[in-house]
């Protein structure tokens, strides 16, 4: 049986490299175990001609229906719905965001496991609604995968 990831964390401020490239590394890591990891970037090429993605959207909602920000939300509630568990990678973060605030928010009023990497202290994201609704927190990508791996398999 397939499970399924979500990976969660912040793209505003963002390439569009800067915001898939964990995300993709997760995918080739998570594969082999038979842990589906799917992305809110996933079929959102188009962003990559973005110096910056917004967290309002407005510079690509025009790129059709999928691009629009009701659309956004809608699948990635879905997404979030339907995942076995979040992982999130926040290191490094230079701000809140509010997206991941609202995906974790979801996930833990539907029990779904969250997992995260982020730093000890100083992070934008160390507010006690945040941390409190992570049930696993570590500090390395490395160690995000390996409690993805342990949770699901």
């Amino acid at each position: 049986m397939n499970r399924i990831v979500y990976l969660y964390g912040p793209i505003t401020g963002k390439t569009y490299n800067q915001a898939e490239d964990w995300r993709a590394w997760m995918r080739e890591q998570l594969t082999p175990h038979g842990i589906r990891a799917i992305s809110p970037l996933r079929f959102k090429d188009y962003l990559a001609n973005l110096e910056e993605i917004s967290g309002h959207g407005r510079e690509y909602a025009e790129l059709g229906v999928l691009a629009t920000p009701p659309a956004v939300l809608a699948r990635d509630k879905f997404d979030v719905h339907r995942a076995d568990m979040l992982a999130g990678n926040f290191l490094g973060a230079d701000r809140p965001s509010i997206g991941s605030c609202f995906e974790q928010a979801w996930a833990h009023a539907k029990h779904t496991p969250v997992a995260c990497a982020m730093e000890p202290v100083g992070n934008p994201h160390d507010h006690m609604f945040f941390t409190q609704t992570v049930n696993f927190r570590v500090q390395t990508l490395e160690a995000l995968r390996d409690t993805v791996i342990a949770v699901l398999k």
